[in-house]
């Protein structure tokens, strides 16, 4: 079986292996804005971290890269 192929058979391992996904994503979010020096405000990483929305997380990831305050993220 090759690594990252295997497909959960279950509703709860699917539901959690979705979760650990989605909390990556939150996790690259803040990684990208801190490296780029952008002052994440607590609200603001709450609201990152509260994200359950795969596509607007991925939306958050692309806007992470050009915008030049966080506020900007959630526009």
């Amino acid at each position: 079986m090759a690594v990252g192929t295997y497909e959960y058979k279950s509703d709860f391992a699917r539901k959690y292996q979705a979760e650990g996904r989605i909390e990556g994503k939150a996790e690259a979010i803040l990684k990208i804005l801190a490296r780029r020096k952008l002052v994440v405000s607590e609200q603001a990483r709450e609201r990152i971290l509260a994200c359950h929305d795969p596509d607007l997380a991925d939306a958050w990831i692309d806007r992470a890269f050009d915008v030049t305050t966080v506020d900007e993220l959630f526009d």
